[in-house]
């Protein structure tokens, strides 16, 4: 389908460089961190990419119609993470739009008095950007705070396959304790390790010339076990999957807003952090094919999802998805459900559909678990008795007041119904 015509796209993008990291093993909350400068350069580079692949008339993937010199608000829209890792995830945000819509000269107005004012910074062009608190919108961080995803993650963690993992993994452990500095050496903790020696290898001279070779790759291999198999699951709706049904929609709904012809919709930019590109290649079988992409994706990774309208005698809408693993690597064409080359969009979203969590309400519905009490702390343990007194303490005393609440209520009721009128 080499003649087909792009009619939009969506880009999945994972943040840029930044510094150190921590998230909870069980949990997933984070900790606070910083993007660099250099992440900014992978993630201007990305959006400069993108600029060259479809906002270029010359390329073939250019999008049909889209205004390239010019942002049009109407026609560009971007989504960007605010929860953990929220500011970098933003920052990413920023850059890529930078690379996608550079400065201007044309970007400029003309005021009644004559004068022409050029926007600041040569025509910087300013793109709204849509950011999604977890607090309102579980579509971009759907695996914090849900019950049954911890579970799912003490399940991973309690199966044999992890403890034969761990038990493997015993001499990279011993090894790696004087360069990781009181952090937990255990499998649990893989990613956290991971992050530390992979932010230092970076960042820090002397740590990178004290690093001794293999520890860096071992420490990828035991993160992407991991990260592989918390973030996905057997099933394309299992729990293990929430980061990628909750995208899902987001997907599928972007999608028919592109296809429609009286929506102006034209490119969607989804920024993210690495969890759902996980789950995405497992939910659409890409990791069959390409089971090297199994674990974390690089930096200002991204995924493309091109709607193309196909050529006659056929045509019907096709999406056609690419990936790009990081800055060093080039965009390669991925194909889902089985397929070799495009498919059908209606296909896609028949596939898919059934997957996708579209609400908050369902997400809860999703995270609940009665095998998983969020309110449970460790047996024996001093916390579980203070909360324990403290909880029927404070039922007590509300039971107490509502008793009384009720006793003057009815006794203001008797002395109104023995009154008559014009009583004192």
């Amino acid at each position: 389908m080499l003649l087909s015509k792009v009619l939009g796209v969506i880009v999945i993008a994972r943040n840029g460089d930044r510094y150190n990291y921590y998230q909870d093993p069980y949990s997933y909350a984070g900790s606070s961190t910083e993007t660099t400068a250099l992440g900014e350069a992978e993630s201007f580079q990305l959006g400069s990419t993108l600029r060259s692949m479809y906002l270029d008339s010359s390329s073939p993937s250019y999008i049909n119609g889209i205004r390239s010199d010019l942002v049009d608000n109407s026609e560009i829209k971007a989504r960007v993470k605010a929860g953990v890792e929220g500011t970098v995830v933003f920052d990413s945000a920023i850059a890529v739009l930078q690379g996608l819509f550079p400065p201007n000269h044309n970007n400029r107005i003309k005021l009644a008095n004559d004068t022409t004012v050029v926007a600041p910074l040569g025509g910087y062009q300013y793109v709204p950007v849509e950011t999604v608190e977890p607090g309102n919108d579980r579509s971009l961080e759907s695996w914090t705070d849900c019950p049954a995803f911890a579970k799912h993650t003490k399940d991973f963690y309690n199966s044999q396959e992890f403890k034969d993992k761990s038990k493997d993994a015993e001499p990279f452990f011993k090894a790696v304790k004087d360069y990781v500095f009181g952090r937990p050496t255990t499998l649990e903790n893989a990613w956290n390790l991971y992050d530390y020696i992979n932010s230092e290898l970076i960042h820090n001279k002397t740590y990178a010339h004290r690093l001794p070779p293999t520890l860096i790759e071992q420490a990828r291999h035991l993160a992407d076990f991991h990260e592989d198999g918390v973030f996905s699951d057997k099933s394309i709706n299992g729990v293990g999957n929430i980061a990628g049904r909750t995208l899902l929609h987001t997907i599928i709904t972007s999608l028919e807003r592109i296809a429609f012809n009286g929506d102006p919709l034209q490119f969607l930019l989804v920024q993210t952090t690495y969890q759902p590109f996980i789950s995405f290649f497992h939910q659409t079988g890409i990791i069959d094919e390409h089971p090297d992409f199994k674990g974390v994706p690089n930096y200002s990774s991204a995924i493309v999802i091109e709607l193309r309208r196909g050529s006659p005698p056929d045509l019907r809408d096709f999406l056609r998805i690419k990936f790009k693993n990081g800055t060093s690597s080039h965009f390669q064409d991925v194909h889902v459900f089985g397929h070799h080359a495009d498919i059908p969009l209606t296909e896609f979203i028949y596939r898919a559909e059934n997957a996708a969590i579209t609400s908050n309400r369902q997400w809860k519905e999703v995270c609940s678990s009665n095998s998983y009490d969020i309110l449970s702390f460790p047996k024996g343990s001093n916390t579980q008795a203070a909360f324990t007194g403290a909880f029927t303490f404070v039922g007590f005393l509300a039971l107490f007041m509502l008793a009384k609440f009720v006793q003057r209520s009815r006794a203001r009721a008797r002395e109104a119904r023995l009154r008559l009128p014009g009583d004192e």
